[in-house]
């Protein structure tokens, strides 16, 4: 299975969640006509897919719900993680966030569960 055909598959399975939103985020470079180059994407290693999940907390905010920022870097079984995308996973994560690196569809939903 290619890597767009698994983002896809896990696009329609993480739609079933009402808690959690993502993008697809497309980093890359082109040129214009005139010749500027324009960036694409969140930043270079930022992950395939990027959104939040909603929780709800708890103590002093009892019933109030939170956004945390999701990311999540799609890869085939064979699939190459360059340090860049393991730096960008490690920065979300250490910041409080969710994010994983996933090589299926059933990781990506126990990463968000």
């Amino acid at each position: 299975m290619q890597e767009n055909e698994l983002q896809n598959r896990i696009r329609l399975a993480v739609g079933r969640f009402t808690n959690v939103r993502l993008f697809r985020n497309n980093v890359g470079l082109f040129k214009t006509q005139d010749g500027r180059s324009v960036k694409t994407g969140l930043c270079v290693g930022s992950s395939d897919l990027i959104g939040f999940t909603s929780r709800i907390i708890t103590s002093d905010m009892i019933g109030q719900k939170v956004a945390i920022f999701t990311a999540i870097e799609i890869k085939t079984v064979k699939g190459e993680v360059d340090e860049q995308q393991y730096k960008f996973v490690n920065m979300v994560t250490s910041h409080g966030g969710i994010a994983s690196i996933v090589r299926s569809v059933d990781d990506a939903l126990d990463v968000l569960k």
